[in-house]
């Protein structure tokens, strides 16, 4: 089975103009197989050993991006709020939710963190709203990219935020930069960071994977510094918001 990286490889190929049987001898791969992947969109499918467990807050959640977008962050409130729609799980599963999204109450005085030409972007998601699709309501999400030096911002709808949705963009976003930042600074979302502690950040492997191939490192900020360090795309995200 393919590679993220090696799919992408030979979707690049294949847009350079190079025949079906060319991409075969310099990859390696079947012509039945790069005909498989160069038919559709869909990403090669890494093998997981255990079944990702469904939660009892995957119904809600669009509700909660939604109270969230709107300011509100108190888990209680939320927490009420669910139950009156009939959630049954914890309150612990809702923190875990909530906790990346929320901002530091207290505002400080801060440095500008300024990079140069080319050094990094910054990359963030923002609620929309509610829009009518293809014949029924849909939650619409903004894919926001921002260039760290010439402040240069993408934007692009989308109907989710899963991992193929979030490469696709980032490939839009280098197509329209024409050019590919050394580094990109996250938030701590969960289809680019799994686990973020003060010992540890370990990342979403497929979408590392996919950031591997273009040469570039993923950052991710603490929570703490989230409003400082990401204040470029999270005011562009802002916009969305009112």
């Amino acid at each position: 089975m393919l590679k993220v990286g090696e799919f992408f490889m030979i979707r690049e190929l294949y847009q350079k103009g190079w025949t079906q049987t060319a991409i075969a001898k310099e990859t390696g791969f079947d012509r039945k197989t790069i005909r498989k992947y160069l038919k559709g969109d869909k990403l090669p499918e890494r093998k997981i050993s255990e079944k990702k467990r469904k939660s009892k807050l995957d119904p809600y959640k669009s509700y909660l991006l939604q109270r969230i977008q709107e300011g509100t962050t108190n888990c209680v409130v939320l927490f009420e709020e669910i139950q009156a729609m009939g959630y049954t799980g914890k309150m612990t599963i809702l923190r875990d939710f909530v906790r990346p999204y929320r901002e530091q109450p207290k505002k400080q005085a801060t440095l500008r963190y300024e990079t140069p030409p080319g050094k990094q972007a910054q990359m963030d998601w923002a609620y929309v709203g509610k829009y009518l699709v293809d014949g029924q309501y849909q939650d619409i999400y903004a894919f926001v990219m921002v260039l760290g030096y010439s402040r240069m911002k993408y934007v692009e709808f989308t109907t989710n935020m899963n991992v193929e949705t979030l490469m696709k963009c980032h490939m839009n976003a280098f197509a329209y930069f024409n050019g590919i930042p050394e580094q990109i600074l996250y938030d701590n979302m969960k289809t680019v960071v799994l686990k973020h502690s003060p010992i540890e950040i370990r990342f979403n492997r497929t979408f590392e994977d996919f950031l591997a191939y273009y040469g570039i490192v993923p950052k991710a900020c603490r929570p703490a510094e989230t409003s400082t360090n990401k204040g470029k795309s999270r005011k562009s995200g802002k916009v969305f918001e009112r």
